[in-house]
């Protein structure tokens, strides 16, 4: 799959750096002390790994926190010298310095996560409950985009596996969404969808009817399902591709294993409906061999359409 990144523009950065500005603001990490105490932001980070994951090593420390050399082995001499640490070397390389929490350090770090949690819970509670949901998803979208691994053309990895539990309603729920935002279609596509799922976890047969879910960084990009439209033609239906993901392939490849799927289950061709309006599934569909056989006007989903049947053989010629 190809990557559709390409260079920050000066919005992009600016927009960035405000909410980080706005954000250490927020959390109180621009005074002298975290949570009114005498440790700065990297120090207190340094008792939580400690106090979180036990006895480490003082490079793998350095590694986990991206710190440099001399600035993490200066806090650490502080650290022993106020009795908040012990040292020794580690046991599987006696090259390497091992350190761990004292008891007087562990009771350092108790308060300092006491304390740190009460300002969250400070911060969060004036806020409802869904405000907090809200927040809540919003964090958790940032983590994921920024952990995500790339590969070596800059994208994230996607893969295409079989689907989990809850997938199925984020099917529908994502097909309604975006397309309502979209192309402004009401909820008779929602129903659509809703039936076309329904019938297929109800029926379908294993052997020769499959749904495949494109995911990236452990969350759902994408989605396409393949199912049998009589003994020798598959039909292919509900191909999703989320707007964050459009460009990094991910249509091509779920359209690309709907046909592999078909053509080792025996099928001879395959088809499919779609509207005129969705063009960049169209570009899709002709890049993998489909050809246009129907158009027809009709009126659906609150919106006056032109229909389009597609179809590809899948005998080797």
């Amino acid at each position: 799959m190809t990557s559709s990144a390409t260079g920050a523009s000066a919005a992009e950065i600016d927009a960035v750096r405000a909410f980080n500005r706005r954000y250490t603001e927020v959390i109180g990490v621009l005074g002298e002390g975290l949570v009114e105490t005498a440790y700065s932001l990297t120090e207190a980070r340094i008792l939580f790994e400690l106090g979180t994951f036990g006895s480490t090593e003082a490079i793998r420390l350095r590694k986990a926190l991206g710190l440099d050399p001399g600035y993490l082995s200066r806090i650490l001499t502080r650290f022993k010298n106020r009795g908040l640490i012990e040292s020794g070397r580690s046991s599987s390389d006696g090259r390497r310095q091992e350190v761990r929490l004292s008891d007087r350090g562990r009771a350092e770090f108790a308060v300092l996560n006491q304390r740190s949690a009460a300002d969250v819970r400070t911060l969060l509670e004036p806020h409802p409950v869904t405000e907090r949901a809200k927040l809540i998803r919003a964090m958790n979208t940032i983590r994921q985009i920024l952990d995500r691994p790339l590969d070596a053309t800059g994208a994230c990895p996607v893969t295409l596996r079989a689907p989990k539990p809850g997938d199925y309603g984020w099917v529908i729920q994502r097909n309604a969404a975006l397309y309502a935002a979209e192309y402004g279609w009401n909820a008779d596509y929602e129903a659509l969808v809703t039936q076309i799922v329904a019938d297929y976890l109800r029926s379908h047969d294993q052997s020769r009817e499959r749904v495949w879910i494109a995911e990236a960084g452990g969350t759902p990009v994408g989605a396409v399902f393949c199912v049998a439209e009589d003994d020798s033609t598959a039909r292919l239906r509900l191909l999703l591709v989320e707007p964050a993901a459009r460009g990094l392939g991910v249509g091509s490849a779920l359209v690309a294993e709907c046909l592999r799927f078909a053509t080792a289950v025996g099928y001879t061709g395959m088809v499919l409906w779609t509207n005129d309006v969705l063009t960049a599934a169209r570009h899709i569909y002709q890049r993998a061999g489909f050809h246009l056989v129907e158009s027809a006007p009709h009126h659906s989903f609150g919106r006056d359409l032109i229909g389009q049947t597609w179809h590809r053989s899948l005998i080797a010629e």
